[in-house]
């Protein structure tokens, strides 16, 4: 398997498809790299070099007891990025592969880094506090902490439905896309499962997003029920001084799956052209 060998002697499992220029993908939680194969081949078939990881802990990367914290995921992800000798590079990430975006931009620097994509993502803060009332009580974490480490089995079928909309009427989500969800979910070992909530929910990315000047264009579904998007993508592009946000109406979280179709025209669009998408 390609792997990537971090400091700490870690395998990071990569995906690296087509040639061109790079767009580096990172993934949400619970899943893997395999979540972002549509978008993968996507890029890589329209001249662009697509590679996606599977997060420390998760997939077929190294299942560590430690280090499952946002500053540890994106030096991880600078290992791929230095390891593949990277440049010009666009980062995308989803969920909490966002915050891992957006700690690698303010801890690493943009000097390998044209521009970012956040979908869904969690920045700036997920869990609600005096100073951030729209986010999410800490008990929900509590819970989710609670379901992972009693019958996670069970927690990712039932997680599968508000995270792709399935819980709405009309939708078209297919149980073969919740059976994916459930299979990459059983791929995370337990101790990276339990500890990457606290990481997703819990870090405050404020004080490190004004400083962060390269083009970010953010994606996010005005009917996520896992990131709501007004304590996140609406409180990100007035932080992130060069950025666009575009709602996608009616979309989940796991909008790079259910709304792929819209999503995947303005992520080309972004590659190519530089602009925010309308």
């Amino acid at each position: 398997m390609p792997l990537i060998k971090t400091i700490e002697g870690l395998e990071i499992f990569y995906k690296d498809w087509g040639a061109g220029r790079p767009v580096v993908f990172s993934h949400g939680w619970p899943l893997s790299a395999d979540a972002w194969d549509d978008q993968l081949k996507l890029v890589a078939g329209h001249g662009f070099r697509g590679v996606a990881h599977d997060r420390r802990g998760h997939g077929r990367s190294t299942q560590t007891w430690t280090g499952h914290d946002m500053d540890h995921y994106a030096d991880d992800l600078a290992a791929v990025i230095h390891g593949l000798d990277l440049h010009d590079v666009t980062l995308v990430g989803h969920s909490t592969g966002g915050g891992e975006v957006v700690r690698y931009l303010s801890r690493h620097g943009t000097d390998r880094i044209q521009s970012a994509v956040l979908i869904g993502a969690v920045p700036p803060l997920m869990l609600q506090t005096a100073d951030n009332p729209e986010g999410t009580p800490l008990s929900a974490f509590d819970d989710i902490r609670r379901n992972v480490e009693t019958d996670r089995s069970q927690f990712w079928i039932d997680l599968s439905a508000p995270f792709y909309g399935a819980n709405r009427e009309g939708n078209k989500i297919s149980q073969g896309l919740r059976d994916q969800f459930w299979r990459l979910g059983m791929q995370v070992g337990l101790a990276p499962a339990y500890d990457c909530v606290k990481a997703f929910s819990e870090t405050d990315f404020r004080a490190e997003m004004p400083g962060i000047d390269i083009p970010v264009f953010i994606a996010h579904g005005d009917d996520d029920q896992i990131v709501p998007i007004q304590a996140a993508a609406e409180q990100s592009v007035k932080l992130l001084p060069n950025a666009g946000l575009k709602v996608y109406h009616g979309a989940p979280h796991g909008i790079a799956n259910g709304y792929e179709d819209a999503l995947n025209v303005d992520l080309l669009s972004f590659l190519s052209t530089g602009h925010f998408p309308v």
